[in-house]
């Protein structure tokens, strides 16, 4: 079902404003702010949620794959400002990578419309392998960290981000622990996700009213959780979790 949305929002959404679809990343305790182009300003807070993800990977002068890239928005923040070898975002929707192909012009991006149960390269082709909110769309959590795993080469890292329900948790450490990676670091990210969430209010009920015909709000609002909604709530009380892992290939 949310698959069937995805590919309906991507196709009936082209304004170039919304290239990011995931929920954001707030800092709590006063850390520096993130310096970013004033182009870049609105998309803040959904740039930092790319930054936590791809910052401690050492992405510099590195080959880099994005599983999930969706509008195409963090591969492109990763493409200008943390500098790779090449980035390459891949989507199973047609419809998402056609727009990105239009959209972005770096020299060290690309895109093209690729499944993570079967990820459309060779063994040991990327240092970096970054997945940002989409995981709980994915058939098996399971066959995608084997991908995954198989296109890093030795020693490169697989840096995940998603939410995912607190009753899952267990299955989904499960399939971490068996996956032959080497665990380097955790968080749980929930509070700078829900204060995120808070802080860009304003501009995505501002962004859903503008770009989006009145029957479809209600569902937006719920697709990109604004405060109120079932998955705000389902994150203030824990039920759902919003996890940060990065792992190695040894």
């Amino acid at each position: 079902m949310i698959n069937r949305w995805y590919q309906y929002l991507t196709k009936r959404y082209t304004q170039r404003e919304w290239t990011f679809m995931n929920y954001g990343f707030a800092h709590l305790n006063g850390e520096e702010k993130l310096p970013l182009h004033l182009s870049d300003e609105a998309d803040r807070y959904c740039i930092q949620l790319y930054h936590h993800v791809a910052a401690p990977t050492n992405i510099l002068n590195k080959d880099i794959l994005e599983v999930g890239s969706g509008r195409g928005g963090g591969c492109f923040y990763i493409a200008r400002y943390l500098k790779p070898k090449s980035i390459v975002g891949i989507d199973f929707s047609r419809n998402a990578i056609d727009w990105c192909n239009r959209i972005y012009s770096v020299p060290n991006l690309s895109f093209q419309v690729g499944d993570a149960m079967k990820i459309p390269f060779p063994d040991r082709s990327f240092d970096v392998v970054i997945n940002v909110e989409s995981s709980h769309c994915y058939q098996s959590m399971h066959g995608f960290i084997r991908e995954a795993m198989r296109v890093l080469r030795p020693g490169g890292f697989f840096s995940w981000t998603d939410i995912l329900w607190t009753r899952c948790m267990d299955k989904i450490n499960h399939h971490f622990r068996h996956s032959g990676l080497r665990a380097i670091k955790e968080w749980d990210i929930t509070p700078s996700v829900l204060r995120a969430l808070a802080l860009d209010h304003d501009q995505k009920l501002h962004t859903i009213r503008n770009l989006a015909p009145r029957f479809m709000w209600k569902f937006l609002k719920e697709f990109t959780a604004v405060p109120g909604t079932k998955v705000y709530k389902s994150l203030e009380n824990r039920k759902r979790l919003y996890l940060s892992k990065i792992f190695q290939k040894v």
